[in-house]
C-alpha cells in the first residue's frame, strides 16, 4: 500500500490474488427474536472473555458469509458477532414498516446488548451495514459513547443514495434511480420467500454492477447465492429506506473513535465521492481507496480489510 497521507492512502491497485478458505461452525449458528418478534440469525465465535468484540454488519441483498474471508484472515483472538439482517440470509423477513434503517439499527442495539451484554466494541458495516451503524450512533448514542473503541465504513454511503448514477453517462445515469424504483416495485409484489431464479441468471448483473477489476468465480458465486436467499419483498423496502438514508449529521456522535473509511475506486453504488463525504465529517478518521475494486471490498479485498480491522482492535484491546 502506497501511503498518501498519515490518514489518507490508495491501497495497491489489484490487492491480494490470495482467496482464503471461506469457512464456518454450524454448530455456532444461533436465532435471537427481537422485542417485535421477527428471527434473527447469528453467529458468535471466538473466546468467551475476550475483552473486545467485533461485530460485522453486511448489506443490502447479502449475508453474513459477507464477512466470511475477512473473518478468516483476522488471525487475532477476538469474539465475533456475525449476523443476517431482517429480511436477509436465514433470517425471518421484515415485518410490514419495518424494512428501515432505523429499525436495523435498533436491531443491532438489541442483540449487541443481549449477546455482547460487556466489553468494548469494534463495528464494522459493509454498504447497508455501514448506514445500520451510523443510524446507531444516532439512536444509541449512549452505546456508542460508552462501548465503541474503532469503527471501519466499508463502501458505504451516508446518503444522497437516490442521486447515484451506476457510474453510467448523461441520461442513462439519471435514469439509474427510475430503474432501481421500478426493480423494487417489481420485488414488492413478490409472493415468493425467494426469488426463482439460478445463479447463473444472477452472476452477469452482479459481475458488472458490484465488482471491479477480475473478480473471482468464488465471489460471483457466493454474490449471487446471497442475493437468491434475501427476501424479495423485504429487499425492495430496504431499497426504499437506502434511497432516503441521511446521517451526515450523525457521523459528528463518532468523533474522537477510531474510524478507517474504506473504498472502491471502482464502485458504482457507493462510489469514492460518497466515502469522501464521510472522512469530511470524520477528519481524523483514515481513509483508504482501492483503486480497481468495486462494491464488495469484503471479498475483493478481504486481506486488506481485515488489516485494517485488526489495527482497530490493536487499539481497543489496549485501551485503559
Amino acid at each position: 500500500m502506497t501511503t498518501v497521507s498519515p490518514r489518507n492512502a490508495v491501497a495497491g491497485a489489484r490487492g491480494s490474488r490470495h482467496r482464503a478458505p471461506l469457512s464456518w461452525d454450524p454448530a455456532r449458528e444461533h436465532r435471537f427474536v427481537t422485542t417485535d418478534g421477527t428471527a434473527l440469525h447469528f453467529t458468535l465465535t471466538g473466546p468467551a472473555d475476550a475483552a473486545v468484540t467485533l461485530a460485522l454488519v453486511h448489506g443490502w441483498t447479502q449475508d453474513h458469509h459477507t464477512w466470511d474471508r475477512v473473518v478468516a484472515e483476522l488471525g487475532v483472538p477476538v469474539r465475533r458477532l456475525t449476523y443476517d439482517l431482517r429480511g436477509h440470509g436465514a433470517s425471518a423477513p421484515a415485518r410490514t414498516g419495518t424494512a428501515t434503517i432505523e429499525q436495523l439499527a435498533d436491531d443491532l442495539a438489541e442483540l449487541i446488548a443481549a449477546k455482547a451484554p460487556e466489553g468494548r466494541l469494534v463495528l464494522a458495516g459493509h454498504s447497508m451495514g455501514g448506514m445500520t451503524i451510523m443510524k446507531l450512533a444516532e439512536r444509541h448514542p449512549g452505546l456508542v459513547s460508552g462501548r465503541v473503541e474503532g469503527v471501519a465504513f466499508v463502501a458505504t454511503s451516508s446518503g444522497e443514495m437516490n442521486r447515484i448514477t451506476l457510474g453510467l453517462p448523461g441520461i442513462a445515469g439519471g435514469g439509474a434511480a427510475k430503474v432501481e424504483r421500478r426493480l423494487a416495485k417489481v420485488l414488492a409484489r413478490q409472493r415468493r420467500d425467494r426469488l426463482p431464479l439460478k445463479p447463473a441468471v444472477v452472476r452477469p448483473g452482479a459481475r458488472w454492477l458490484v465488482f471491479g477489476d477480475r473478480p473471482s468465480r468464488a465471489d460471483l458465486d457466493s454474490v449471487a447465492a446471497q442475493l437468491l436467499r434475501a427476501h424479495p419483498a423485504s429487499v425492495a423496502g430496504f431499497q426504499d429506506a437506502i434511497s432516503r438514508h441521511d446521517c451526515r449529521v450523525a457521523l459528528a456522535a463518532l468523533r474522537g473513535v477510531p474510524v478507517v473509511v474504506m473504498a472502491g475506486g471502482k464502485d458504482r453504488l457507493c462510489p469514492v465521492p460518497h466515502a469522501a463525504v464521510i472522512a469530511e465529517e470524520l477528519p481524523d478518521a483514515e481513509f483508504i481507496r482501492f483503486p480497481g475494486a468495486g462494491h464488495m471490498l469484503p471479498q475483493e479485498r478481504g486481506p486488506e480489510v481485515a488489516r485494517h480491522v485488526r489495527i482497530l482492535l490493536a487499539h481497543a484491546a489496549t485501551r485503559a
